[in-house]
């Protein structure tokens, strides 16, 4: 199924929205989700990096111009950052879909150690599915969060690598 993305030419940023779509149409067929309709908007006048899953039914995802931008070159895409801001929202939404993993509602809140215990799991598989390896920046967010010890980061090492958890097994 198709990526529709809005807008379908950028006038403020000097994104190529033929590239944002390409990028994000790879990264959903390399999490699974490729046979599905995605609806995909970047709003170009916010240089802040907010993304969020707006629905599953049909799948919408919203993401700041920040979250895409180059930090060394404002105003022009980076495509490493696209790849990570879709794909972590697409293994989310991918997670929320299955009901085997039994996440919580989409409005629902989620206490910090369990949202960055969350995040870990989905950045591991999607480095393992091509994307940039930032595993040092992650475990770092995740000793913040349940702390400095090798407790903390056994828990890290099993879900940074690990395939097929629920939402019971991250919390």
């Amino acid at each position: 199924m198709p990526v529709e993305l809005d807008p379908t030419e950028f006038t403020l940023v000097r994104f190529d929205a033929a590239r944002v779509h390409e990028i994000a149409e790879d990264v959903a067929a390399r999490v699974g989700l490729g046979d599905i309709a995605i609806h995909i908007t970047v709003e170009e006048r916010s240089p802040l990096g907010f993304v969020r899953i707006e629905s599953l039914d049909p799948l919408a995802l919203h993401l700041e111009g920040g979250a895409i931008e180059n930090p060394k070159r404002p105003r022009e895409l980076s495509e490493a950052a696209c790849r990570e801001s879709v794909g972590r929202l697409l293994l989310e939404a991918r997670d929320r879909l299955d009901p085997e993993f039994g996440a919580p509602p989409l409005d629902e809140d989620l206490p910090a150690g369990i949202r960055v215990a969350w995040d870990t799991y989905i950045v591991g598989r999607l480095v393992r599915a091509g994307g940039r390896d930032q595993q040092q920046r992650r475990r770092y967010a995740f000793r913040v969060r349940h702390g400095f010890d090798d407790r903390a980061d056994a828990s890290f090492d099993r879900l940074w690598s690990s395939d097929g958890l629920t939402f019971a097994d991250l919390t």
